[in-house]
């Protein structure tokens, strides 16, 4: 190497996460050197000129800085490409001195709480603004570095869709159909060639080069979890995804080898955050009891972004310190016969969704594709998701994650959530039509139905008619009853139901409307001391006479003649 002028190196925000090398005196008895360096933590030794980017003209600890790539001091920190791979490599803020330990750094600024955190990525904002965009020509599939290394991929022979049969996505379009979200599949990539996905797959990132798209796919988990979401028919496949109108943007954190570094899972959910998407769908090489990779997630929530990752094995410890707040969605995947895709950790599922036979697309234009595993059920999920916040832009992550929950199928016989399958089945129609009472400020959308106590919009306005209707009929038996009383003789009646006297005919409706009862009567209506009112004439308006009749002026009919009261 030659020496070569520089000028000073990117300035670092304030608790900017990056990844980082300490310098020592000296590697295998030699001085250290960015050539030695690239080597042997980035496998090439020309990339010491990005190490020597990124790096140059800093001030260091001891208020030195890099100018010569052949002379580093101990002590010095090198901020080092995303895929930096090896023990003495560190991701975090970066301190103010050399770490004494191999354990996470912390910076002596104070931290933020995670919910008030901006995305710590290393990514520039050029890049990440790029990365959302979609191509106007789609990209030329990448390579396999050797022959073999990527995935062979092989068409279907079963054509059945049994997850989009029970799912029924298009019962949810004309609700939504997921315009203008954007979700992030931090996975293998996204085969952005295929027509079935054309027009909706963003350029992306590929952070395990740091540099480069992420929308070509050596593996295709991440392009079938895409096809799930975006997916159309055409060419071989039969796929309809769930969210038609959404966009995807793969951040590939794996090339042809499938093993990832906890240090670029985190990285991959931060740059997602940065570049603005709305949904972050993680698949298996995502260790989510990594503690960097759950402080990645807990702060993507605190930023209002929706993280829809695989359920943990039962057989995987417990880590007490990669805990993961509210805003995501632990999903576990499920055949068309109930069985579940893998051992789960009891009571560590929110919802479940297709993950066993699942159809999707290929690489390589192979067309239609049956996978089976955890991250299709998470990019099923993640697509109900994106239709959720397309139809209500002003949920928060957290509301969305509830209204997904509490508006899937009960499986099981217990109560929801259970510890087998959580709230249960997915429903990504009912996920947008239902109306929430919780929800301050939610409208009732056409068609939607209430999730309240079991009692729907319709069936309180029938019960409400029944009651009125009721209450009319108990209203108009009172008022018989009590005419009844106040007009007729003591001894109208047989106590044992002989012929003892003479019998009236009930009265009709409009009798009843007519008849004069004690608080209906007019003022000049005398009321005799035994409390019966004295009728009055229609015709006249005075009192009738003994032994005459009173005409009814609603019905014509005739009342019972009162008997004769003493003088």
């Amino acid at each position: 190497m030659v020496t070569v002028g520089v000028t000073a190196g990117p300035a670092l925000a304030a608790e900017e996460y990056v990844k980082y090398y300490a310098v020592t005196s000296s590697y295998q008895g030699k001085p250290e050197n960015l050539t030695e360096i690239a080597e042997r933590f980035l496998g090439d030794g020309a990339r010491s000129a990005e190490i020597l980017d990124l790096n140059s003209g800093r001030k260091q600890p001891d208020n030195g800085r890099l100018a010569d790539p052949n002379e580093l001091r101990a002590g010095w920190l090198l901020v080092m490409p995303w895929d930096a791979v090896g023990g003495p490599i560190h991701h975090g803020v970066l301190p103010d001195k050399a770490p004494t330990t191999q354990g996470q750094p912390k910076s002596s600024t104070p931290q933020k709480k995670l919910s008030q955190q901006q995305p710590r990525t290393t990514v520039p904002p050029e890049q990440l603004a790029a990365a959302a965009s979609v191509p106007s020509k789609a990209p030329v599939q990448r390579p396999a570095a050797k022959s073999g290394q990527c995935a062979a991929a092989a068409a279907s022979s079963g054509r059945s869709d049994w997850a989009g049969l029970r799912l029924a996505p298009d019962k949810a379009w004309p609700q939504s159909r997921g315009k203008g979200q954007m979700v992030a599949i931090v996975d293998s990539g996204v085969d952005g060639s295929l027509s079935a996905l054309s027009g909706h797959v963003a350029v992306g990132m590929d952070i395990t080069t740091g540099k480069g798209r992420g929308d070509t796919d050596c593996l295709g988990s991440g392009t079938a979890m895409a096809g799930l979401i975006v997916g159309r028919p055409g060419k071989g496949s039969t796929v309809k995804g769930l969210a038609p109108e959404t966009t995807v943007m793969p951040v590939r954190i794996v090339g042809t080898d499938a093993k990832a570094q906890p240090a670029n899972a985190a990285s991959a959910i931060e740059a997602a955050v940065g570049a603005g998407a709305t949904v972050i769908a993680l698949g298996n090489f995502v260790d989510t009891t990594q503690t960097e990779v759950a402080k990645a997630i807990t702060a993507a929530a605190g930023r209002d972004v929706l993280v829809v990752m695989g359920a943990s094995l039962g057989s995987v410890p417990v880590n007490p310190d990669a805990k993961i707040g509210d805003g995501v969605l632990r999903v576990g995947g499920v055949g068309a016969d109930s069985q579940r895709a893998a051992d789960y950790r009891g009571g560590g599922i929110d919802v479940v969704a297709p993950g066993i036979n699942v159809n999707s697309i290929g690489i390589t234009g192979v067309g239609s594709v049956s996978r089976s595993g955890t991250p299709y059920a998470v990019a099923l999920v993640a697509g109900t998701a994106a239709l959720v916040r397309a139809a209500y832009p002003d949920l928060t992550a957290e509301q969305v994650a509830h209204r997904i929950e509490v508006t899937s199928e009960k499986m099981g016989d217990g109560p929801q959530p259970d510890g087998k399958y959580g709230w249960g089945m997915i429903n990504p129609a009912a996920a947008v039509t239902t109306v929430l009472s919780e929800e301050a400020g939610g409208g009732s959308r056409s068609g939607a139905k209430e999730l309240t106590s079991g009692t729907s919009s319709g069936g309180r306005t029938t019960l409400l008619v029944l009651v009125t209707l009721v209450a009319l009929a108990a209203a108009a038996l009172l008022i018989f009853r009590i005419r009844r009383i106040v007009t007729e003789p003591d001894d109208q009646y047989d106590d044992d139901g002989g012929a003892g006297g003479p019998t009236t005919e009930p009265p009709t409706v409009p009798s009843l409307a007519a008849a004069h009862l004690p608080w209906m009567a007019p003022p000049s209506s005398p009321v005799r001391p035994d409390g019966r009112l004295v009728e009055v004439a229609a015709a006249s308006g005075g009192p009738a006479p003994a032994g005459s009749a009173t005409p009814n002026a609603s019905a014509g009919a005739k009342a019972s003649q009162p008997p004769a009261e003493p003088s």
